[in-house]
This record gives C-alpha cells, sequence and structure tokens, in this order.
C-alpha cells in the first residue's frame, strides 16, 4: 500500500535552523498543546528531550521551537522577528499562554529537561509531553518523534500524518526508482509530468501549480535576505556571515567571469550559502528536503533559472516536482533524518533531488534523471553528521556549497551518458540507508564525534 506523501510535504515553508531539531518538536508542542483544550485543572506542562533532541538540541534550537509550539506557534507562521522577544518574555515571567486562552506556570530550568543519556526507542529525535494539576498528577501524555523534514510521528502508532498508510488510487504509485523507470516507459511521460499527475489525487493542477510557485518564492526571498544580512551567526562559534561579502565581490566584479569561466559555480556557492546562513540564523527557509541540507535546491534551481533561461512558471513547477518525486523514494525507503542515517540522509538526498531535477529541466530522459540522481548520492554515501557546537553552522553552511555543485556535475555527467549505468538508483538508496544503520551513533548528530570534537571552538 503506497504511503501518503504529497511532493509538497518535502518544499514545507518554516523557521531555521534544523527541520528535525527546530520544526518538527515546535510541530509536536503545538499539536500536543492543542490536545490540552478539554482538560481540566491543568497546572503545568513538562517536556523531555532525548536522545539527538538532547543532544544537539541547544545548538539547533529545540528548546525556543518546544516554548513557541505549546504556546501556539506553528513554523509556517511564527513571526520570526517576534521570536526572540517572544522567548524572552517566557522565561522572565515564566508564564506560558496556550492557545486555548489558558495560562498556566513554566519554569524551563524544571519543566523542559534535556536527557542526554537516555533515548526513546523508535528514532534518536524523540520527545515526551506530560500534563500535570497542581499536585503533579499526570492528565495526560504524549510522545512524539521527528524523523527528518519536520514530519512528526505520534509514539505508538508507527504512523506520521502525512505518511500513513492510504489507499488513496495515484494514477503512477511509484514507490522505488525501477518503479519510476517503468512507468515511464509505459506512459511515455516525464518524472516531473507523473508527479503532477499524482498531485492532484490532493488538490486541483492550478492549486499545486500555485503552492509550488509560492516555495520557488519563498526560496528567492530566503536567498535574497542571505545575500544582504550582514553579521554574525547566533551561538558560541561566533562565525561571520559570508554570502554578503561574496554577493558583493561578484557583482562589484562581473568582469572577472570573463577570464574565469568558473565563476558560475562561484555564484552557485553563494546561493547555497546565502539560504544556509539564514537557516542558521533561525530565518525563514523552506525545507528542502530538511533545513540543515536546504541550500542545495534553491542553489541549483536558481542556477538552472538563471544560466539555462528556466525561469518561466512551468519549468520552475516541474523542476520542483521532478526533485519532489526523488526525494520521496529516500523517504520512503530510507531516511532523511541526520540523527538517523547521518548527513547522507540530509546533503546527500538534498543533492540527489536536485541532480535529478537538474537533468531532466536540461532536456535529459527519465532514466538521464534517474542517474543524476543515483551518482548524487552515491559519492555523498557515509556522509556524517556532526556540527561543531551543536549548531547547524560548521561544516553544514560549506557542504550546503560543495552539495549543490556536486549536484550540477551529476547532472552534466549523466547527460553526457544514455541513461545506462551500473548501480541503481534503487540499489545506492538501499546502501545509504544500510551504512546509516552500520555508522556510529556519535556521528549522528550528536556532537560526539567528527569536527565537532576534533576542530576546537572559537
Amino acid at each position: 500500500m503506497a504511503a501518503d506523501i504529497s511532493a509538497l510535504d518535502l518544499f514545507t515553508i518554516g523557521i531555521g535552523p534544523s527541520s528535525s531539531h527546530t520544526v518538527g518538536p515546535m510541530r509536536a508542542a503545538r499539536r500536543f498543546s492543542e490536545q490540552l483544550a478539554g482538560v481540566t485543572a491543568l497546572a503545568r506542562i513538562e517536556a523531555h528531550l532525548y536522545g539527538s533532541l538532547a543532544l544537539a538540541g541547544k545548538g539547533h534550537g529545540t528548546d525556543r521551537a518546544v516554548l513557541l509550539g505549546l504556546a501556539g506557534e506553528l513554523p509556517e507562521s511564527v513571526d520570526i522577528d517576534a521570536v526572540p522577544a517572544r522567548i524572552e518574555r517566557i522565561r522572565a515571567t515564566q508564564r506560558l499562554h496556550l492557545p486555548d486562552g489558558r495560562e498556566i506556570a513554566f519554569d524551563e530550568r524544571h519543566d523542559l529537561s534535556f536527557h542526554r543519556t537516555g533515548s526513546l526507542p523508535a528514532h534518536p529525535n524523540g520527545m515526551r509531553f506530560v500534563a500535570l494539576d497542581g499536585k503533579g498528577t499526570e492528565l495526560l501524555a504524549r510522545t512524539y518523534y521527528s524523523v527528518g523534514g519536520g514530519f512528526v510521528v505520534a509514539g505508538g502508532k508507527g504512523e506520521d500524518d502525512r505518511t500513513a498508510p492510504s489507499s488513496r488510487a495515484l494514477p503512477f504509485p511509484y514507490a522505488t526508482g525501477d518503479d519510476l523507470l517503468r512507468m515511464a516507459r509505459e506512459s511515455g511521460l516525464s518524472v516531473s509530468e507523473m508527479t503532477l499527475r499524482n498531485e492532484a489525487s490532493w488538490r486541483p493542477e492550478a492549486e499545486t501549480r500555485a503552492r509550488l510557485l509560492g516555495v520557488w518564492r519563498a526560496m528567492q526571498a530566503c536567498v535574497e535576505r542571505g545575500c544582504r544580512s550582514e553579521g554574525t551567526l547566533p551561538g558560541g562559534l561566533k562565525l561571520a556571515r559570508r554570502a554578503p561579502h561574496l554577493f558583493r565581490e561578484l557583482t562589484e566584479r562581473p568582469e572577472a567571469a570573463l577570464s574565469d569561466p568558473l565563476t558560475t559555480l562561484d555564484w552557485v556557492s553563494l546561493w547555497a550559502m546565502a539560504v544556509a546562513e539564514e537557516n542558521a540564523a533561525g530565518g525563514r527557509v523552506v525545507t528542502a528536503p530538511t533545513n540543515g541540507a536546504a541550500g542545495i535546491v534553491p542553489a541549483v534551481l536558481h542556477y538552472f533559472a538563471r544560466v539555462h533561461g528556466g525561469a518561466d512558471d512551468d519549468r520552475i513547477a516541474r523542476f520542483l516536482l521532478t526533485a519532489a518525486a526523488f526525494g520521496l523514494l529516500y523517504k520512503r525507503n530510507a531516511s532523511i533524518s541526520g540523527a538517523e542515517v547521518g548527513c547522507q540522509g540530509e546533503v546527500g538526498v538534498a543533492c540527489s533531488m536536485a541532480a535529478g531535477a537538474l537533468a531532466e529541466a536540461l532536456g535529459g530522459t527519465v532514466p538521464q534523471a534517474e542517474n543524476a540522481a543515483e551518482i548524487g548520492m552515491e559519492h555523498n554515501l557515509g556522509l556524517t553528521c556532526d556540527p561543531i557546537g551543536g549548531l547547524v553552522q560548521v561544516p553544514c553552511i560549506e557542504r550546503n556549497a560543495m552539495g549543490s555543485v556536486k549536484a550540477i556535475n551529476a547532472a552534466r555527467l549523466a547527460l553526457r551518458g544514455d541513461g545506462t549505468h551500473r548501480v541503481s538508483l534503487d540499489r545506492v538508496i538501499a546502501t545509504m540507508r544500510q551504512t546509516g544503520a552500520d555508522m556510529s551513533t556519535k556521528y549522528k548528530e550528536t556532537s560526539r564525534g567528527g569536527l565537532a570534537v576534533n576542530a576546537i571552538e572559537c
């Protein structure tokens, strides 16, 4: 039975710095707070974070996300400019306003716990919320898992609101890369055309296109902000934003491109880093398919639109549909969670999505697009998630730039062939899943291995 996942579920407009540690926990906390509407005698709420949420939560903004979610906010609609004052007010007053209008005490020192040595069974990103009365009697408790890309799974059910098994009849119910290839041969349609027809099971085509273009506008706005926002990123690294300086270099010396044909790649790196820095600053970004890898698809799409003249609405929508189609294969058959499989599940998946989309957008066949997506992941296999200081900054920002350039190269390599290749996309997805299972936990978004312990924090 096919999983009930729309392509648009992979491109949600949210808040940085992490889809699994910020967006997911905010949604889970909001869901729990809404369930309290009929609970009487409520006096306190306790939030317990486990596994990677506990180990990397401070640097990834999980504490702030939980407070905002309990107060009724959602990542796609929260006023990001008002977040600092909102958090400060909750902490200063030790009072929390719930969505139903009630106000309760909330002392973060006692009511928000980071269980750094504990974990919950279903996923590394586990959290538990408990509602208590004035005597400490439990009134309601719920467990949730943030499984990557902002998706939230309710504990004990093993399914997401958006990925639960469904009997929804899709015209092209592909679940594997081989399915895509077979259905393309039988129908004569491209990946984007098949995906667009599937999306009609959720909404009219005009609405799908409008929402995809809304995603594109959000990506463009994020790049624009990232290119112009000076300053230092939050957190102990005191990392200066690099995108504004690079933007000035490229715009003030355009003649450099005449002697250096690789200047185009500098622009690609700029677009990717602009998004990644906005994400690190807690700004408005599009999960693609996660926040930690949010710069790759926008950077490659900017490359397509500006270098290859692909800026018309139809081509933009088809690019995103193709990227989503490949991303859905990873979501269904492996993981897009850095805490579960390492950064190969974030930067690797985003690189694969962008490579496949670019190959089709540049006129490639479905076998060539599948080959491009396979190349994009094959050369990210084993990529660890080891953020210094628990921040989505080093090496995450540069990894977005490198992943974008690699995606373009993967598409170009695939387009030079006829789509025939030794390792299928399905096999590389299975390998990524197996590699993630074998990877030491310390290299999976815990900040306990790799660069996180071997690089000096300054």
